[in-house]
């Protein structure tokens, strides 16, 4: 059974860095797609950072792209969620995800991906 374990989140100030980690404990990335998602009050889950399997392809919500960037481990076991120049309105709870078997064009949809990890508050404040 795949197990996601995030961490990482915390308070920062509007143009400061987090970096978010996310763990997975019995399986490695190899062939799944992974992505970050957040979730502010009152809105929708949103995809923020995802990757897709062997191809390779990866999005970013346009809020946070030349700001945040996925990547993982050598050894594929952890995906990082880097946040440079952080904005209030990134405040939100981040979730990790991943899934052996998302359709390429679902990458950034929630409802693609089984796995996920417990989420990590990321607050920024102005």
């Amino acid at each position: 059974e795949v197990q996601l374990q995030a961490s990482g989140g915390g308070l920062a100030q509007a143009g400061g860095s987090l970096r978010l980690s996310c763990t997975a404990s019995g399986v490695t990335f190899d062939d799944y797609a992974i992505g970050w998602f957040r979730q502010a009050p009152g809105k929708p889950r949103e995809g923020v950072a995802c990757t897709g399997g062997s191809d390779g392809i990866t999005y970013y919500a346009d809020s946070v792209k030349g700001r945040f960037t996925i990547t993982t481990d050598v050894a594929k076991t952890t995906m990082y969620l880097q946040m440079n120049t952080l904005k209030p309105e990134d405040t939100a709870v981040y979730y990790c995800a991943a899934d052996r078997n998302v359709i390429l064009s679902s990458i950034r949809s929630s409802r693609a991906y089984d796995y996920w990890g417990q989420g990590t508050q990321v607050t920024v404040s102005s």
